[in-house]
């Protein structure tokens, strides 16, 4: 009975990958595909359209809209982590041992953590993803606290405030949700506005933000922080040309990471 399963559920992925590869298919078309009959593969198509996984007509099926907008998001949401691992991954190299650094809320700056090695530093952050990540021991991690801010799990308000404008970091890294030469940096959350200038401000060393291309050219809601503030720009290979170069001319300069 397992073995009928099985075979059962086999049959019916194969009629999907069917589906997604050919757009439609008629049950007679699949039926000699896969060496089956036609009311077997009718059956199938009820078990699948209950699903909700494909739409009947015509005599035969094809793949439905939610799956092909779900496979869509998925590919695009991997695409983006791809983006993210990279960047991050080039901002790492710029890391050395002793490094004091300052890491804001950003996902992607973050990920950086993940591409130190063996390097030992001292991590500044407001960014409540930290306390799930499986660190090196030579990685230090000072966690500012503050007022919880839930969507992003970072901390904001004074004390977070507070708590960076006591300290003098060697190198900082912040994920922006827009970077513009005329505007400087930007971000979506009103509360991480001083965050971020207050990191850019302590910070004796090279500033450092990360942004896929996405963000290049862009203004967004709130101001974080002058682009004076802001000496290297990582991000990927489709950041448009003529962003980059305004960037550039401002005397910051755009470093590219591997992937694209």
């Amino acid at each position: 009975m397992k073995n009928t399963k099985t075979f059962i559920l086999k049959r019916q992925e194969a009629i999907l990958k069917y589906l997604e590869e050919n757009n439609f298919a008629k049950t007679e078309e699949l039926a000699k595909f896969l060496n089956t009959s036609n009311v077997t593969i009718r059956r199938d198509f009820q078990i699948l359209e209950e699903k909700g996984l494909i739409i009947r007509n015509h005599g035969g099926a094809q793949v439905s809209q939610n799956i092909l907008n779900k496979k869509f998001c998925d590919n695009a949401t991997n695409k983006n982590e791809i983006l993210k691992s990279s960047i991050a991954k080039k901002a790492a190299e710029f890391i050395e041992n002793n490094d004091i650094i300052f890491i804001n809320s950003s996902s992607t700056a973050i990920k950086i953590l993940q591409y130190i090695g063996d390097k030992r530093i001292v991590v500044i952050t407001n960014n409540g993803k930290v306390l799930g990540m499986n660190l090196s021991p030579k990685i230090e991690v000072i966690l500012t606290g503050g007022q919880v801010y839930g969507r992003k799990q970072s901390m904001i308000g004074d004390i977070a405030t507070q708590i960076i404008s006591t300290i003098t970091a060697t190198k900082c890294f912040i994920g922006v949700s827009g970077i513009a030469s005329h505007c400087g940096i930007s971000t979506s959350v009103f509360q991480e506005t001083t965050i971020n200038m207050k990191m850019l401000e302590n910070c004796n060393g090279p500033t450092f933000v990360l942004a896929d291309s996405s963000k290049i050219g862009i203004h967004h809601n709130f101001s974080s922080g002058s682009i004076d503030n802001v000496n290297y720009v990582i991000t990927d290979k489709n950041a448009d040309e003529s962003e980059v170069k305004k960037l550039e001319e401002k005397g910051v300069k755009v470093i590219f990471s591997e992937e694209n």
